[in-house]
């Protein structure tokens, strides 16, 4: 069977790296896995860029090893997406809608500029499975 890519998007809060972590038989995948020092989160805006290139190497790496990746991430605007869509494996979108604690203190106002930002899915992807999941 040909590896699969889920990206679960979603504003901080929504439940995306819960439901990555309960999706057994995939690799999970976060930019945030990226900014983990001996296991703890630490923040560092400088270091964003290289953890979104960070994670999409690691997916790319997987799916080549023929194992399937579930990313969990914002992905406010659609170029972000798109440069997992274009590794040209089947995928599939789900968009996470709950609302609890954010688990990295994100400023309720960063949230409201991610709101404001947030692009809805282009119509030529409506057919890779798209679901609005609460939990």
């Amino acid at each position: 069977m040909r590896p699969e890519i889920v990206l679960i998007r979603g504003l901080p809060g929504s439940g995306k790296t819960t439901m990555a972590k309960n999706m057994s038989g995939y690799v999970h995948l976060e930019a945030d896995m990226f900014l983990e020092v001996e296991g703890k989160y630490v923040y560092d805006a400088s270091k964003v860029p290289k953890a979104h290139e960070w994670c999409l190497a690691r997916a790319k790496a997987e799916l080549e090893q023929g194992r399937s990746v579930v990313i969990s991430n914002t992905f406010v605007r659609i170029w972000e997406l798109k440069r997992y869509v274009d590794l040209g494996y089947p995928f599939k979108i789900i968009e996470a809608n709950g609302v609890w604690p954010n688990i990295h203190d994100v400023p309720k106002a960063v949230i409201e500029n991610y709101r404001n930002k947030w692009e809805p899915l282009p119509a030529s992807w409506k057919g890779s499975v798209i679901v609005n999941m609460s939990e």
